[in-house]
C-alpha cells in the first residue's frame, strides 16, 4: 500500500527525468524512425522498472516536494541528456567513418536520407551504420547503458548542482576516444585509397593522353568493396567491443 501518494508521483517523475532524457536520446531508440509516443513509452516503462532500484536515493530527497523540485527536474535532465549523448557520440563517430570510406574508394551515389536523423549520406555510409547500431542492439549494449544509469546515483546523486564542468570533460572524452577508435578501424580503407590514387596520378603523368581516371575508378571500387567484403566483420567485432569501455569510462 502507497503511504504516501503524492511523493511517490514527485519520485518517479524524478527518476523519469534522469533515465527518460537518457533513452529519449540514445542510438536506435532515439532516432526519427522511431515514433515519439513509443519512444515516450519505453522511457517510462524503463524508467518504472529501474525506480525501485534507487528508491532510498530518490524518495527521500523529493517526497517534501517545494520549490527545489524545479531545480532538481532540471539537473536530472541535463544529466540523463548527456548519458544518453555518450552513447549517440560513439554512434556519430560511425556514421563519420562511413562517410569517409565512401569517399576514399570512390563510392558515392546519391546520398539519402541518413539511419539516425534526415541528414544527407551514401548508401555505403548507411549500411555501415545500420550494421553498426543492429551489432550494439545484438551485443546488449542498452543494458550497459542501463547499468551506467544506476551507478550515476552514485556519483551524481540527486539533488546536488549539475557539475557542467565534468559533463563537458565526459563529452570531449567520449567523443575524441569514439573518433580515434573509428579512424583506427578506417585506416586501411584510407591507406587503400591514398596508395590507389597515388599510383594512378603516376600513371597518368606517364600517360596523360590516356583518361586514367575513368578508366581507374571501377577498380578503385571494386578494390575498395572487396576490402569491406573482407575486413567488414573484424571492423564491425571492433566497434561493438570498444562501445563498453569507451561508454564506462566515461
Amino acid at each position: 500500500m502507497i503511504t504516501d501518494p503524492e511523493g511517490s508521483v514527485l519520485a518517479l517523475f524524478a527518476a523519469f527525468c534522469r533515465i527518460g532524457a537518457c533513452f529519449m536520446l540514445l542510438p536506435g531508440f532515439g532516432t526519427i524512425r522511431v515514433p515519439l509516443q513509443v519512444r515516450l513509452f519505453i522511457a517510462i516503462g524503463i524508467s518504472f522498472a529501474l525506480a525501485p532500484l534507487m528508491w532510498d536515493q530518490i524518495y527521500p530527497r523529493v517526497s517534501e516536494g517545494g520549490p527545489g523540485y524545479i531545480g532538481i527536474v532540471g539537473v536530472e535532465l541535463l544529466i540523463g541528456s548527456v548519458i544518453g549523448l555518450l552513447a549517440r557520440y560513439y554512434v556519430a563517430a560511425l556514421q563519420f567513418a562511413g562517410s569517409v570510406i565512401s569517399m576514399v574508394i570512390g563510392f558515392n551515389g546519391m546520398p539519402g536520407g541518413g539511419i539516425e536523423d534526415m541528414e544527407q549520406h551514401t548508401d555505403l555510409s548507411r549500411l555501415i551504420s545500420f550494421t553498426g547500431i543492429l551489432m550494439l542492439f545484438m551485443l546488449d549494449f542498452h543494458h550497459v547503458v542501463i547499468v551506467s544509469l544506476t551507478s550515476s546515483y552514485d556519483f551524481m546523486p540527486l539533488g546536488l548542482a549539475f557539475d557542467s564542468q565534468l559533463a563537458l570533460v565526459s563529452l570531449t572524452d567520449t567523443l575524441l576516444a569514439s573518433f580515434r577508435l573509428v579512424l583506427q578501424l578506417s585506416s586501411p580503407f584510407i591507406i587503400y585509397g591514398l596508395v590507389f590514387n597515388l599510383s594512378v596520378g603516376l600513371v597518368n603523368k606517364l600517360a596523360p593522353q590516356i583518361p586514367v581516371y575513368f578508366i581507374s575508378l571501377p577498380f578503385l571500387i571494386a578494390g575498395g568493396l572487396l576490402l569491406i567484403y573482407f575486413g567488414s566483420s573484424d571492423f564491425f567485432r571492433l566497434f561493438a567491443a570498444g562501445f563498453e569501455p569507451i561508454f564506462m569510462e566515461r
